[in-house]
């Protein structure tokens, strides 16, 4: 349709019936431009003869050329059915005659003769052909197809600069339109052109063509024309009507005529044609800026001739006015002078033509004929730009109508109207597309919520960024946001026009004819830049309601007035947005004065509620004023308000203003210089006031809803177009200013609100001095109010709030807010939302306490824990509000966008609710602050002040309770979660609601919702709610990386402000509320600067400002600092935002945030910071700012020794705490606003700083990884249960760090046991080759060698792991010290293997004597065994009795061969115990009652040694003491005397004390300490000792015994007691005890390999089968084959077994759960394992001797697993490395076979390659040859001996595991070895283990994840048998003491554990309200015998709580996990 519309107006050739208006008064160069008079957008309504016939007024020869060619006949223009463009190379067609799509090669456009001849169809072709390089084409019709001819051979070339060309040139849209044509010679093939094509993405294979360059062929045009339809008919719309080459050509022929000459050869051609129709009209402008006629009237005046302005045909061209269409009200402002000349003369000649006009019109004196006659004159309206042509739009409103000749109407033209709106149409895609915007892809919030490029302050702009740059800037509250400098990316763009060059060559012309000569002005006009306010309409317009929203609020901030009636650019239907001002309050000081005194009340609305008067501006006509500069005046003379134009950047061309109605508010400050006394609405209307069609609905609503109307017109008199305006205007009651501008008058008032004032020769400022007397004078009594909310009922405009989805939101957002109809403000908060106010306080409070307590702190603690869960119980129970209930039914069901409009709602009805109460509070809140201050400045301390304080803080208590916002329903939602989230355990109601919570807050927090963090009320971080709610979040974004940015800094310094500013946030600012607590928000990484970053996102951080007045009366330093460690440890960067400039004022923030980061340098995070240096003057001075720079560091280092000094620390400047350069990281701010608020704007300059101090972090950013959501969750955890304790530092515990240590431990575990399991299998080789003699000496360089491999590996996946994990900035600090630890394990192994297989050389060496007899032996046996079988031959057939002759001969033969041989005795060690103690001294009654009673084995373990201990040292000293007392009594006098037995008595009192009661606990560990450390080197001391290589000697016993006995004796001299001769011998027996089976397995090894009587009992079964075989004939090979086998037996089942221990340790430590993890995974199983069996003694030496019990368990673990619970794995496993045997054995058979045989050896050779290959693999002893030469058939013996490994690999295949024990290597020793090689030190409190995997892992403290009741480990009060239960965890955070010694006087405080000594510092305990089950469960359950055990009791201060009892065994296994996933 859109096609057909516009080719039924433009005729044949295009809009040719418009040329003969213009042509005539074109210049000749305009004749090229065939046609191109239809470009002009006035469509001339010719007369209706003119329109048959317009070529008889045709001057040119241009467009009737054409139509004549193609039917002279019939006279007719004929419409194109298809428009074809040619583009492309010259060279791909042959133009001639005969060419039936081009026959010219003129670029032209006209009917193809031939198509027509061929087709019978009406086909424009347009010829385009070569035109690459040109910029400027006319192009005036829709186009059907662009055909791209391509020559043969060149497509593809070609093909990608003809669509770049043609994309660049009409633009993208064109595309669609493209028909690839490929043309080739006649005797050319291009079958690989499509194919070629194909390679390009943009080619579409159904719009290909092939012809010939010729184009002769009818077939093939039929054809391509037939595709085009195809085309044509796909494509919607049909052709082509967007930007063409040269696109702003409409603008340049818009311009191309000056309006006199234009209007002159309109008149003259009028008279020619008899024309007699005049009409009468006012000076015209264009609706978009009706004021700037003066620029018209400048134009007209120039030529003379004025007159023509007010008989203007209706027929004539508007745009020859040079008029700027759609300016916003101005253009360029000329001399009055001028202005009222043309005026004058307008007036007289309109005069004369009303007297000689019979026919004319008259206007009619009523408005109601007015608007008729514009409605029937609405069709004919022509518009020569696309909103507006003035002229013709001024004259269809006054009524004008067509005459013809005769007297008759001309009809109005459909065709015309249609197509002006076509054009409106598509100047605004136009503008669009040079905006880079669409209206039907809206932008939103989130396009503009994200971290994007940076925004250039100084920098142009090009048009295809400037909408975005412009909001950019708004959003930071730049005001300047409207003035950006445009880039012209080409030259059709400019600011100005060109200068014309005249040409003095040309003699046909003087240089008066040319000067005057304007018509050839059009060449050189070109397109202007955008105008401003386009800019700010079109983004409206492609904007959602709620980035309008946001825009609106944003430009109320800078103070700029507000769309209120916005026409529909397509529709023209008017909209108010009322939506958009939703957002914006406004606050001002009212003034009333009483009783001769001024009273101001504070006010403080929704802008949308507030009563206001309203003073409305229209204009009727043409002005020389600009009435937006006025207004101005009026609301603030230092800013432009309304744009006008003289702004920046105005220009004369606006397409989007006309018709739009702008308001703004003046707010007053109550100030005597304020202009008016309350708040006032100034409503401004764009456009004539006069125009029907663009301001009609606008002009009567304003005129009704005003309280004041001002008029501005050029004249006032009857008759004028503005009569009936006026006239209605003056019946109206309401107040009327008319203001005349070409008028000198002063003020008149015609009657009561009536006035009258001129502007000719006045000063703006005295017009509006006398302005602002007239309102004010109006407005101090009676007078209407104007309501925003009320334009929802005014009928003919469209409210945006009408919306279905808007209305769905706020009818939800109503249902909520019903339920709070008719409540007080104060009480809601109360009544419906119960589980935020006193009892979430109460809850805060009492978990507060938890870190805080005294006495009997897990029965106090227990008691809080049981109070909580009953608040928590009472929150449940009242978390079913009917507020509630609804808000999370409309959150839980409404779709996404219905969701955001019910929160805004919400928020918007909550504010409403409480504005009137708040304002009155904040009022009193103000005037008792300053009661207070003014009593404070006079030092008052009478009880007035006091008096004063109280209501101070009842009032400030009145406003928390009316502080009511959306924040405080989603902490209601937060509480709620938490309440039933605590008591999940206890009850699941209503879980499905709740549990739902987090779901809903992540989803608006992803959204971009600021969620709170902290609340500000309680002063509590909610964990649970934050860290479910964080959860959520990584569920549906993933554990995205962000940067946290936090902001620090004293109340209302503008942190909110800035923030918001900065990355465009909706942080709360307004309602008269600071930010409480803090809020987080995430801003979004745009994936354009993703690559600029390593994180995702932003996380913003928002907080309370430190020193907040609300908290004057109760709050303390310690908030501040707990705030500012909380936010500073949170954030990566932190800005640090200070107010003013005095020093003094910032002493206290800094203080405060240098000490927070000296908190964070000491648990070793790293945060960083910037200064922001708010609201300081002359900013611009560098001076002035080094001074002050140098001035904060001195402060700050001052800071930071004071700060050093409370945290204990060392630091003399700020730098050693955080890295810091004042240079660099401290940004000057100017202050916010441009002169006082209410009314000033923002100060640019503080935007320019925003922007900078945005770089600069971003700067930082880009350096940073940021963390993970789920780090940031973890490090919320830490920091607040941190803070929650009284020392910070201390009570820190970095989970995440803990987490990725744990994991690292891991590693550090898989690492170890790679290198472990390759040295094992290195050892075992090697090993065997010192076996076979084929190894003496181990290098430790060769050891190194072999490791190298795998230590590389290693070493390369740990660079790996520390570059390429997740976590790799944290796993930094560990990096080279597990480095140093592999590299440590690594030589450890070595040295340790290297140690080892020198023993095995050793005693390998030590052997020699015994191997050189075994050779001797076997020879000596073989050949006795060979001669008894040839003795017994054929003699016996009966097994027994050759067994029988064979035992008895072998025992002389063992007599014989041992003669001289003296044997190793067997060892007697019970003997050698017993012997030895009595030589040390000790009694034999004493020895054998201590042997008999079996005690010492339990020594270890026994929980009270007191009744080792002997008083005898007491007895001794109070001895002493008599006998002192006794021999001083006869030399000193009485009092003397006296004094001493005091002293005596005091000291003997002291000691008695002492052993009173219990022994203390103290004695008990040390001495526990004694024996384990006594055990521990005695074992050292015996392993040490060569018993394997050279026997047992009773003196290594002796050597022990004697230095237990020392290490007693030295323990005694250190204490006040001694120790029983039972304590020694117990001890020693005990270590004996430990000792004996060590020495055993060694003594017994000895003797196995050095006692020939042995060996030769170990190879009587060999020698009987020898025997046997020879007896039964067999040959020699056939015996030496078997004796091979028997060796080979022994060694392959010791070398399955050794290969198998080592597989299947490997295969536990990496599959079993207990043995894969960490030293904390193998605790937490050992604790398991005791608790399934409940095993008290098993506890027990867990407590006492941890090793050793966690030795206990690998053994039976590996126990189980190999014969119970894996026991098939087990056995795979060994049939595996059996069969792996079998194929290591068979090869080497062969190999040995083969090789002798080749070389043709014997039996020597045989076995020596044997041996030879078995050397790494088995042990293989030697075997002499000298009874097997005979042997020369080694094919045989290799089938013999295969036989054999036949028979031993199938009795291997049924070989036990137990046999595993035999042999070298075990399971359990491996794995002992792998996993107990980890720190061991015990808690000195409560001695739980150490959990880090590393041994020595300094300089990390010792810590484990949760401590134990201290009483488990015997820990009891001093004097008192009373066990403590206080967990570690708890006494550390508690008030109490501790005695560090058994014997010291002096106490500690738990909360400083540390001082207690070198024990106590080395631990690291962090304070922790929560406590492991498991151990409480422990306590209760061994009650009876840990109180045996210990010989004490848990009473008193010790009594076990009643609701530790209430724990199941159950819960305290699942307590285990839950502490290792922590």
């Amino acid at each position: 349709m859109e096609r057909e519309n516009r080719d039924d107006t433009a005729g044949g050739g295009g809009e040719s019936e418009t040329q003969p208006v213009i042509s005539s008064v074109r210049d000749d160069k305009e004749d090229e431009l065939e046609g191109s008079a239809a470009k002009t957008k006035s469509d001339s309504v010719n007369e209706p003869g003119e329109a048959e016939h317009p070529e008889q007024n045709d001057t040119t020869t241009g467009g009737e050329s054409e139509i004549k060619s193609l039917s002279s006949t019939t006279k007719e223009r004929v419409l194109p059915e298809l428009t074809l463009v040619l583009i492309g190379d010259t060279n791909s067609i042959e133009v001639g005659s005969k060419n039936i799509l081009l026959d010219h090669d003129e670029q032209t456009q006209q009917f193809s003769f031939s198509l027509y001849d061929l087709c019978g169809r009406h086909i424009s072709v347009i010829n385009m052909l070569g035109q690459q390089n040109t910029d400027k084409f006319p192009l005036n019709q829709g186009v059907h197809a662009f055909l791209l001819l391509l020559p043969n051979g060149l497509q593809n070339s070609h093909y990608s600069s003809g669509v770049q060309w043609l994309e660049k040139t009409f633009g993208k849209e064109s595309l669609a339109y493209l028909m690839t044509v490929v043309t080739h010679g006649s005797d050319e093939e291009c079958d690989r052109a499509l194919t070629d094509l194909k390679a390009n993405s943009s080619f579409v294979e159904k719009r290909f063509h092939t012809c010939t360059k010729s184009m002769r062929d009818e077939n093939e045009i039929i054809a391509l024309l037939g595709k085009v339809d195809v085309m044509v008919s796909e494509n919607d719309p049909h052709c082509y009507n967007g930007l063409t080459c040269g696109e702003n050509k409409e603008h340049e022929e818009e311009e191309t005529s000056d309006s006199s000459v234009f209007h002159q050869n309109q008149t003259d051609e009028m008279e020619n044609r008899g024309a007699t129709t005049e009409i009468e009209c006012e000076p015209v402008n264009e609706p978009g800026d009706a004021e700037n006629s003066e620029k018209n009237n400048e134009s007209t005046t120039a030529v003379g001739e004025p007159e023509v302005m007010s008989t203007i045909p209706l027929a004539s061209n508007e745009k020859g006015l040079e008029l700027s269409a759609g300016e916003t009200d101005e253009d360029k402002q000329i001399n009055n002078e001028s202005s009222s000349i043309m005026s004058e003369q307008s007036t007289e000649e309109t005069d004369k033509l009303k007297d000689s006009s019979s026919t004319s019109q008259t206007v009619s004196t009523a408005l109601k004929e007015l608007d008729q006659q514009e409605e029937r004159a609405v069709t004919t309206e022509e518009k020569s730009d696309p909103v507006n042509n003035s002229g013709d739009a001024e004259a269809k409103e006054k009524g004008t109508l067509h005459m013809d000749t005769s007297g008759n109407t001309d009809q109005p033209s459909e065709k015309i109207s249609e197509e002006n709106n076509s054009k409106n149409q598509s100047q605004r895609e136009k503008l669009l597309h040079r905006l880079q915007l669409q209206e039907k892809q809206k932008l939103s919030p989130a396009d503009f919520l994200q971290i994007g490029p940076p925004v250039k302050q100084d920098h142009e702009t090009s048009e295809k960024d400037l909408a975005h740059t412009f909001l950019q800037r708004l959003m930071m509250l730049d005001y300047r946001a409207r003035y950006i400098p445009v880039r012209q990316d080409s030259d059709e763009v400019s600011h100005s026009n060109p200068v014309a060059v005249f040409d003095s060559s040309n003699a046909k012309e003087s240089l008066i004819d040319a000067f005057y000569e304007t018509s050839g002005e059009c060449d050189q006009l070109k397109q202007t830049h955008i105008h401003p306010m386009d800019v700010q309409m079109a983004v409206f317009h492609c904007s959602d309601s709620f980035l309008k929203q946001n825009m609106m609020t944003k430009l109320s901030q800078c103070q700029y007035a507000l769309p209120l009636l916005v026409p529909d650019p397509v529709t023209m239907d008017v909209e108010c947005p009322l939506w958009t001002f939703r957002q914006i309050r406004k606050t001002w000081k009212k003034t009333q004065t009483k009783d001769n005194s001024s009273i101001i009340t504070m006010k403080s609305l929704p802008i949308c509620e507030a009563e206001t008067p309203m003073v409305s501006f229209f204009r009727l006509g043409s002005l020389s004023v600009s009435k937006s500069e006025l207004i101005n005046t009026l609301i603030n003379d230092r800013h432009n308000t309304f744009f006008h134009r003289n702004c920046p950047d105005s220009t004369k061309s606006c397409h989007l203003m006309d018709g739009v109605a702008e308001i703004a508010w003046y707010c007053p400050a109550g100030k005597p210089n304020d202009a008016f006394t309350d708040c006032i609405a100034f409503c401004n209307l764009h456009g004539d006031a006069l125009s029907k069609k663009s301001c009609k609905k606008q002009r009567d609503m304003l005129i009704e809803n005003s309280s004041i109307n001002v008029v501005l017109l050029p004249t006032l008199r009857k008759g004028a177009s503005s009569t009936t305006v006026i006239s209605a205007l003056l019946e109206s009651p309401k107040p009327l200013i008319c203001l005349i501008t070409n008028d000198d008058r002063r003020v008149i008032q015609k009657t009561e609100g009536k006035y009258i004032m001129g502007l000719k020769d006045r000063s703006q400022s005295d017009v509006s001095k006398e302005l602002k007397k007239i309102i004010g004078k109006i407005l101090s009594g009676p007078h209407t109010s104007f309501q925003l909310e009320t334009m929802a009922k005014v009928s003919g405009i469209r409210v945006d709030e009408d919306d279905a989805v808007c209305q769905k939101g706020k009818s939800a957002a109503k249902k909520v807010m019903n339920a709070l109809q008719e409540m007080d403000v104060s009480e809601i908060k109360d009544k419906f939302l119960p589980c935020q106010g006193r009892l979430w306080h109460e809850w805060c409070r009492i978990n507060k306490e938890l870190h805080h307590l005294k006495g009997n702190i897990e029965k106090e603690k227990s008691e809080k824990q049981k109070e909580l869960m009953t608040i928590r119980q009472k929150q449940c129970d009242a978390s079913c509000s009917e507020l509630m209930k609804l808000f999370i039914e409309s959150l839980s069901s409404l779709p996404s966008t219905d969701k955001e409009y019910f929160l805004k709602w919400t928020q918007i009805l909550i504010d409403a609710l409480s504005t009137d109460n708040l304002t009155s509070i904040l009022q009193n809140y103000d005037d008792k602050w300053s009661e207070v201050l003014a009593l404070k400045e006079k030092h008052d301390k009478s009880d007035q002040l006091n008096r004063k304080q109280t209501e101070f803080e009842q009032v400030s208590s009145k406003l928390q309770s009316a502080t009511f916002g959306l924040e405080h329903i989603f902490r209601e939602m937060g509480q709620i979660y938490e309440a039933h989230k605590s008591l999940q355990k206890q009850t699941q109601r209503r879980q499905t609601d709740w549990s739902k919570y987090p779901e809903l807050a992540a989803e608006l927090m992803i959204s971009g919702h600021p969620m709170e963090l902290m609340d500000g009320d309680a002063g509590h971080v909610p964990l649970t709610w934050i860290s479910s709610l964080l959860e959520e979040v990584i569920k549906r974004l993933g554990d995205q990386r962000v940067f946290v940015l936090s902001v620090l800094g004293v109340q209302s310094s503008g942190k909110s402000t800035m923030l918001n500013a900065m990355f465009g946030l909706q942080f709360a600012v307004s309602a008269g509320r600071c930010t409480k607590g803090a809020f987080m928000q995430l801003v979004k990484v745009s994936e354009e600067r993703k690559k600029d970053f390593r994180f995702d996102y932003v996380l913003v951080v928002d907080t309370e400002g430190l020193r907040a007045l609300e908290l004057a009366g109760n709050a303390t330093l310690h908030h501040d600092n707990e705030l500012a460690t909380f936010v500073v440890g949170l954030g990566n960067m932190t800005l640090i935002n200070i107010f003013g400039e005095n020093p003094a004022d910032m002493q206290d923030i800094l203080q405060i945030v240098v000490q927070a980061f000296m908190r964070m340098k000491k648990v070793q995070l790293s945060p960083s910071c910037v200064f922001v240096h708010q609201n300081v003057t002359d900013i611009a001075a560098a001076e002035k700012n080094m001074d002050g720079k140098r001035r904060l560091q001195e402060k700050l280092d001052q800071m930071a020794q004071l700060a050093a000094k409370e945290e204990v620390c060392d630091a003399e400047c700020l730098s050693d705490v955080i890295a810091f350069d004042v240079q660099k990281d401290v940004k000057y701010f100017a202050q916010l606003w441009e002169g006082s608020p209410p009314m000033a704007p923002p100060n640019p300059g503080y935007s320019e700083s925003v922007q900078e101090l945005k770089n600069i972090v971003l700067s930082k950013a880009s350096q940073s990884p940021g963390i993970t959501l789920s780090q940031f969750k973890s490090k919320i955890q830490d920091l607040w249960k941190a803070l929650m304790n009284e020392h910070f530092v201390f009570s820190f515990k970095n989970t995440l760090e803990i987490k990725v240590y744990r994991n690292l431990e891991v590693q550090y575990g898989n690492w170890t046991w790679a290198l472990r399991s390759n040295m094992l299998t290195i050892e075992n080789q090697l090993y065997n080759r010192i076996e076979n003699g084929k190894l003496d000496k181990v290098e430790l360089s060769y050891l190194s060698k072999e490791m190298s491999k795998t230590y590389e590996e290693i070493k390369k996946e740990m660079r790996k792991y520390f570059d390429d994990d997740r976590d790799k900035e944290m796993l930094v600090q560990w990096r080279g010290r597990f480095e140093n630890k592999i590299k440590e394990f690594h030589d450890e192994q070595v040295r340790g293997v290297k140690r080892k297989l020198d023993e095995v050389i050793q005693q390998k060496t030590a052997c020699k004597k015994l191997d050189g007899q075994k050779t001797e032996f076997e020879n000596k046996l073989l050949q006795k065994s060979k001669e008894l079988a040839q003795q017994l031959k054929d003699k016996t057939q009966d097994e027994e009795e050759l067994k029988k002759q064979f035992d008895s001969v072998w025992r002389g033969w063992v007599r014989e061969l041992t003669a001289d041989i003296k044997p190793i005795e067997d060892i007697n060690l019970e003997e050698d115990h017993v012997i030895i103690l009595y030589e040390l001294g000790f009694e034999w009654a004493l020895i054998g009652e201590s042997k008999s009673s079996g005690r010492y084995k339990n020594i270890s373990e026994i929980g009270n040694y007191f009744d080792y201990v002997t008083l005898t040292k007491y007895q001794e000293h109070c001895e002493e003491n008599q006998q002192l007392q006794e021999s001083e009594r006869d030399t000193r006098g009485q009092r003397t005397i006296s004094q001493l037995r005091d002293r005596v008595s005091k000291a003997g009192r002291k000691v008695l004390n002492y052993f009173k009661g219990s022994f203390h606990h103290e004695d008990q560990q040390l001495i526990r300490s004694l024996i384990d450390n006594v055990e521990k080197h005695s074992f050292d001391t015996i392993r040490s000792k060569p018993v394997a290589t050279s026997g047992y000697s009773p003196t290594y016993l002796l050597e022990v015994a004697k230095n237990v006995k020392e290490k007693v004796t030295e323990f005694e001299s250190k204490r006040k007691y001694a120790l029983k001769k039972e304590f020694t011998v117990d001890l020693l027996l005990y270590v004996f005890d430990r000792a004996e089976s060590w020495l055993s397995e060694s003594h017994k090894k000895f003797k196995m390999n050095n006692d020939a009587l042995t060996y030769l009992e170990n190879k009587k079964h060999q020698y009987y089968n020898i025997f046997r075989t020879f007896y039964k004939g067999s040959s020699s090979a056939v015996v030496l084959g078997e004796l091979i086998c028997e060796k080979l037996k022994v060694s392959t089942v010791e070398a399955v077994c050794n290969k198998t221990a080592i597989d299947l340790a490997g295969k536990m430590r990496c599959s079993f759960p207990a043995f894969s993890g960490n030293r904390l995974n193998l605790e937490k199983h050992v604790l398991k394992s005791l608790a399934e069996k409940e095993d008290f003694r098993g506890f027990i030496t867990y407590i006492h001797q941890p090793r050793e019990q966690v030795e206990r368990f690998i053994k039976e673990e590996v126990e189980k697993y190999i014969f119970t619970s894996h026991k098939d794995k087990a056995r795979d496993i060994l049939k595996k490395n059996v069969e792996d045997m079998k194929q290591f054995v068979s090869p080497t058979l062969f190999t040995a076979t083969e090789r002798v045989k080749t070389q043709r050896g014997h039996t020597d050779m045989w076995l020596e390659e044997f041996t030879s290959l078995l050397k790494d693999e088995l042990m293989f002893e030697d075997i002499c040859s000298q009874n097997f030469r005979d042997i020369n058939n080694f094919d045989f013996l290799k089938e013999e001996i295969e036989k054999g490994l036949v028979l031993i690999m199938k009795e291997m295949s049924s070989l036990s595991l137990n046999n595993m024990s035999e042999f070298r290597l075990t399971p359990d020793q491996i794995l002992i070895d792998q996993l107990c090689k980890c720190c061991w030190e015990k808690c000195p409190f409560c001695a739980a283990v150490c959990t880090n995997t590393i041994e020595d892992h300094s300089p990390d403290h010792h810590s484990v994840p949760f401590h134990r009741p201290s009483g488990i480990n015997g820990w009891h009060r001093r004097g008192t048998v009373d066990l403590v239960i206080d967990f570690c965890t708890t006494s550390v955070a508690s008030d109490k003491f501790f005695y560090p010694h058994y014997d010291s006087d002096e106490i500690i405080p738990y909360k400083q554990y540390q001082k207690g000594g070198d024990k106590y510092a080395q631990w690291k305990i962090t304070a922790d309200e929560s406590k492991l089950t498991y151990w409480i469960w422990f306590v209760c359950r061994f009650q009876e015998q840990l109180e045996d055990h210990h010989e004490k009791k848990f009473q008193g201060n010790g009594e076990i709580p009643s609701e530790w009892r209430k724990h199941s065994k159950e819960e305290a296994i699942q307590s285990l996990d839950e502490m290792y996933n922590q």
